[in-house]
């Protein structure tokens, strides 16, 4: 098949591009950074360079190739930052490429949301698709990501066929986020272990994703129209996972243990503080990582196994040593391998 993988250059996406190289296919990577681009060129994958808010740039690409199956990986996705520009990049960006399927007859795309639109300040454990929103999303990303969910509603109102994945907290070799985050935290302040880090969480080994986008740009008819949640389908509690990393690391966890009430008063404070400075830089804590790191947040992945076939194969323990082995290549190194 031929295949366009926006976010071709991020974590999820470019891990999606060359898998789907491997199987065969014929693969366009579309992203922003040249670098990673030409990392994708010697991997067999097509690259093309394009701001998802630039709807001409989309557009252009679309116009190059009969795709069969468009997976929108591509996102701003931060803790922090500026309203405008997740709108851009998350509903706006989603929006050009909606239209550009219908625009060019794609029969399918595959969307990538999160699971960050079901939750808030409070705990909420085995979460289905179908269950109530909050009234208002903890923070920018969250909030853009929901809206740019109701522009592929609209694009399947006029006849797009689509599937929407919410990943739960991804991981693996080549995460740049969440456990290289935790290893910076431990080494200048101590890992926060908001509540004492009972909160149980999902996590999602990155491979356990790219086999959950497969199954869904390839999901019977039936399937079609959904919304999916994917985790690794076994929730942890927060410290027993930063302990294993650590472990595995073989580094000793520095854990700066906090009352919820009281991280949740110092990220509001946090945030206003950020807001002033000129530099509008991330704060330490903010209230939407307060409630990630402080409250239960899981999911019920029973529809996709149902639906779309999914059955998560890669355990935390197993996920953690293998982030840990590439990890320390990448220091050994001095770069970030693929």
């Amino acid at each position: 098949m031929k295949i366009l993988v926006t976010g071709a250059t991020g974590f999820l996406g470019g891990r999606l591009a060359r898998a789907l190289r491997e199987d065969g296919h014929e693969v366009t990577g579309m992203g922003r950074s040249p670098q990673a681009g030409r990392m994708l060129i010697q991997d067999g994958v097509r690259f093309a360079s394009a701001e998802l808010s630039d709807a001409e740039s989309v557009r252009r690409i679309f116009d190059s190739a009969e795709f069969e199956v468009a997976v929108h990986c591509g996102a701003y996705s931060a803790s922090w930052g500026r309203d405008e520009d997740f709108h851009a990049a998350n509903v706006e960006g989603t929006a050009n490429v909606a239209e550009a399927c219908l625009r060019n007859g794609v029969p399918r795309l595959v969307h990538v949301s999160t699971p960050s639109v079901y939750f808030g300040a409070r705990s909420r454990t085995g979460v289905r698709e179908s269950d109530p929103l909050p009234r208002t999303q903890a923070g920018a990303y969250a909030r853009t990501k929901l809206l740019a969910e109701q522009e592929v509603g609209r694009a399947a109102e006029r006849g797009l066929c689509t599937i929407v994945l919410r990943p739960r907290a991804l991981y693996g070799p080549g995460d740049r986020t969440i456990l290289p985050r935790l290893i910076e935290a431990n080494e200048k302040t101590g890992v926060p272990l908001i509540g004492g880090g009972d909160a149980l969480i999902d996590l999602t080994y990155v491979d356990d994703a790219v086999r959950a986008l497969k199954l869904a740009a390839s999901a019977p008819s039936d399937a079609l129209g959904g919304t999916y949640n994917i985790s690794g389908g076994s929730p942890i509690r927060f410290a027993d996972a930063a302990e294993l990393l650590f472990a595995k690391l073989g580094r000793p966890l520095r854990a700066k243990r906090l009352p919820y009430a009281a991280a949740y008063a110092a990220a509001s404070v946090m945030e206003w503080a950020a807001r002033l400075r000129p530099s509008g830089g991330e704060p330490m804590l903010t209230r939407a990582l307060v409630g990630m790191l402080g409250s239960s947040q899981t999911l019920d992945i029973g529809e996709a196994r149902r639906k779309l076939g999914y059955e998560p194969s890669v355990g935390v323990e197993e996920g953690l040593s293998r982030f840990v082995e590439e990890w320390r290549q990448r220091q050994e190194g001095g770069g970030m391998p693929k």
